[in-house]
């Protein structure tokens, strides 16, 4: 075992544990999906969770829900009268993710939309105190230009994969490592944000709105 995975094993263990039910919803999603390491994860799913606490949106958005780990993380942090939407473009997890929002007795605040997230987010009328991304790679950076004016100031932009894999600083020029690139950039060298990059899992990138 490398330095990284004793690094994050170690993290991981020091770290506070999660909802049972995430547990729960970990193994459901790597026994019955194709692609369960999608899933967040224990150490990204508490990030994401302390983040929307001290935040307390009122208004928060998820771009691709997949299975719901993110979804419950977030919306555990959410004001006392907040909602989440959570959009997944595939109709075929959405009732593992119901099932758990249920489960965590969350399904309250949690609004579920099934379809493409570029039709989807300007039919949404709400001002948004959080999103998160991580959905099609090559679709970050229209995502953040479609959700950019329906951010509060003040308003945190998360995005997932920022690092894909390493592949932002090799040669690789498949359309996904080329849409993070692009993406990464974009954020960077956007004048009406601040932004922080982490190394947590696959890369995480937190953009502030002024």
């Amino acid at each position: 075992m490398n330095y990284q995975k004793k690094a994050s094993a170690y993290c991981e263990d020091h770290t506070s544990l999660p909802m049972p039910e995430l547990d729960e919803l970990e193994r459901e999603t790597y026994l019955h999906t194709l692609s369960p390491q999608m899933l967040s994860g224990k150490l990204q799913g508490q990030f994401l969770s302390m983040i929307s606490m001290l935040k307390r949106p009122e208004a928060a958005l998820e771009i691709g829900t997949f299975t719901g780990y993110a979804a419950i993380c977030l919306a555990k942090g959410l004001a006392p009268n907040g909602i989440l939407h959570t959009i997944e473009i595939n109709p075929e997890v959405g009732h593992i993710s119901r099932k758990y929002f249920k489960k965590t007795g969350l399904e309250h605040k949690i609004r579920q939309h099934t379809g493409d997230a570029k039709e989807i987010i300007p039919q949404i009328d709400a001002k948004f105190d959080l999103v998160f991304i991580d959905a099609a790679k090559f679709d970050y950076a229209h995502h953040y230009d479609l959700v950019f004016d329906k951010v509060n100031p003040g308003g945190l932009i998360l995005a997932d994969n920022v690092l894909w894999g390493g592949k932002v600083i090799s040669k690789a020029t498949d359309p996904d490592t080329l849409g993070i690139i692009d993406f990464n950039r974009k954020v960077h060298e956007d004048e009406r944000v601040e932004t922080l990059m982490l190394p947590i899992r696959d890369g995480i990138l937190i953009a502030r709105k002024l």
